[in-house]
C-alpha cells in the first residue's frame, strides 16, 4: 500500500508538474507557430482581438473584454516566411532595433559583473562599520523598484548632460546593485581556511581574488550574468524616459509601439527577439542552476 500511495502521489506531481510546464509554455508556443502563418490567416484568427481595443470612434465605448469566440491555432494551414522575408530583407529597421538592444544589454552585463565583482571582494575580506552601512544602502537601493530610482537617474543623467544619449542607460546599468549583493553572498560562503591558506602559501590579494574567489563562483558568475542579460533585454520604460531619439531605442520599446496592422510582423519580431535569451538560458542552464543551489561547499 505505501508503494502504491508513493507512487500514486509521484503521478499526481508530475501531471500538475505537467500541467504548469504547458501552461508557461503556450504563449510561447503559440508565438512561434503564429510567425508562420499569413497576414489573412491571422486577421482571420485574432482580427477580433486587436480590432477590439482600437481607438474609439467619437460617440462610442471602447469595451475591455472580447464578445466572439477567438481561435487559437498552433499549426497553421500553409507555411509562410513573408513575416521573416518583411523583418530581415525588407525592413532595416527592425535589425537595427535589434542591434540597439545589443548595443545596451551587453556592454551592461560585461561592466556590471567586473564592477561588482570587485565591490563583492572588498565586501567580503575587508569587514566594517562603514563597509556593511554600505552594503545595507546596496541592499535597500535593490529591493526599490526602477521606478523608484528612474527620476534620480533622470536628473543625474541632465547633470552629467548625457540625455538623449546611450550613456544613459548604461552607467546606471553598470553600477546596478543586484549583481553586488548576489556576489557578495555567494563569496561571503567561501571558506575562509581557503585563503588563509593561500595567504600561509605567500598569496596577495590580487592572487586571491583572481585564482581563489573567481574560480569558485563561476556558477554565480554565469547566474548573475544570464538574470542580469535577460533583465536589461526587456527594459521598456529606462529607454522611452532617456532617449528622446527613436533611433536609438531597443527592439523591446518597438515592440510595445507595433500596431494593429502589423500583428503577423510583430509574431515574427517577437520570435527573434525571444532567440538570444532562449539560446543563453539553455547554454547557462546548468550554471543558473549551480549558481542559485550554490552552498559554498568546495569541490575536491
Amino acid at each position: 500500500m505505501r508503494k502504491w500511495k508513493r507512487r500514486l502521489k509521484k503521478i499526481l506531481l508530475t501531471f500538475v508538474a505537467l500541467v504548469f510546464a504547458v501552461s508557461f509554455l503556450l504563449p510561447t508556443i503559440l508565438t512561434i507557430a503564429n510567425s508562420f502563418m499569413s497576414e489573412g490567416e491571422i486577421n482571420t484568427n485574432y482580427g477580433v482581438i486587436f480590432n477590439q481595443f482600437k481607438e474609439p470612434e467619437y460617440g462610442e465605448r471602447n469595451t475591455d473584454y472580447v464578445s466572439e469566440t477567438v481561435n487559437l491555432k498552433f499549426i497553421p494551414d500553409m507555411v509562410d516566411f513573408s513575416q521573416y522575408s518583411t523583418v530581415l530583407l525588407k525592413s532595416p529597421e527592425y535589425l537595427l532595433k535589434f542591434w540597439n538592444s545589443v548595443i545596451l544589454t551587453v556592454p551592461i552585463v560585461i561592466f556590471q559583473i567586473l564592477i561588482a565583482l570587485g565591490a563583492a571582494y572588498s565586501f567580503t575580506r575587508f569587514r566594517g562599520r562603514i563597509r556593511e552601512l554600505i552594503f545595507f544602502l546596496y541592499v535597500a537601493l535593490m529591493l526599490m523598484p526602477f521606478q523608484v530610482t528612474l527620476v534620480p537617474n533622470y536628473l543625474v543623467a541632465d547633470w552629467l548632460h548625457i540625455l538623449d544619449t546611450r550613456w544613459s542607460i548604461l552607467l546606471p546599468g553598470f553600477f546596478a546593485p543586484f549583481s553586488v549583493y548576489l556576489l557578495t553572498k555567494f563569496m561571503r560562503r567561501i571558506p575562509t581556511s581557503l585563503i588563509e591558506a593561500a595567504q600561509l602559501d605567500g598569496a596577495n590579494e590580487w592572487q586571491i581574488f583572481t585564482r581563489i574567489c573567481i574560480p569558485l563562483c563561476k556558477g554565480a558568475i554565469a547566474s548573475v550574468a544570464i538574470l542580469v542579460f535577460i533583465d536589461y533585454w526587456n527594459m521598456v520604460e529606462q529607454p522611452l524616459i532617456m532617449l528622446s531619439d527613436a533611433d536609438k531605442h531597443p527592439l523591446s520599446v518597438f515592440l510595445s509601439q507595433i500596431n494593429s496592422g502589423e500583428v503577423g510582423l510583430a509574431f515574427a519580431v517577437a520570435t527573434i527577439y525571444m532567440v538570444p535569451t532562449i539560446l543563453i538560458f539553455l547554454y547557462g542552464e546548468e550554471y543558473l542552476v549551480e549558481g542559485i543551489s550554490y552552498s559554498g561547499s568546495v569541490k575536491g
